[in-house]
């Protein structure tokens, strides 16, 4: 490769690593925008619950967990995305998880806007 060629490629590879670094920050942003709206989304529904129930009752920790309430006003959660959490979050095992979902927090009996916490198979 003679010195003309080289000075091409590197100015080829800049380029490329140029649109390489580009393509990059463009994905990084849409993945910040995603969690930046699935956030105001949640807190939305949130602030619809507190609405329509001020007494609704909400297990801490697991707002990434609620998929909705009953017309009670009873918050509904993923049993599945908790114990998720439990492990991602925690580190604990899936077996501790499971666990200490089910004693915790499936388990705990709060009153009569207790939430609600749905099984998926």
């Amino acid at each position: 490769m003679n010195q003309s060629e080289d000075k091409e490629y590197q100015e080829y590879l800049k380029n490329k690593r140029d649109i390489e670094q580009y393509y990059e920050g463009l994905e990084v942003e849409r993945i910040t925008q995603d969690l930046l709206d699935a956030r105001d989304k949640r807190n939305a529904l949130i602030e619809n619950i507190r609405e329509f129930n001020p007494e609704a009752l909400f297990a801490d920790g697991f707002e990434d967990s609620i998929l909705g309430y009953d017309t009670k006003g009873r918050v509904i959660y993923s049993a599945l995305n908790i114990i998720e959490t439990l492990v991602k979050r925690d580190g604990m095992s899936y077996d501790e998880a499971q666990e200490y979902f089910n004693f915790n927090v499936d388990g705990a009996y709060v009153g009569e806007y207790t939430p609600i916490y749905i099984h998926e198979e």
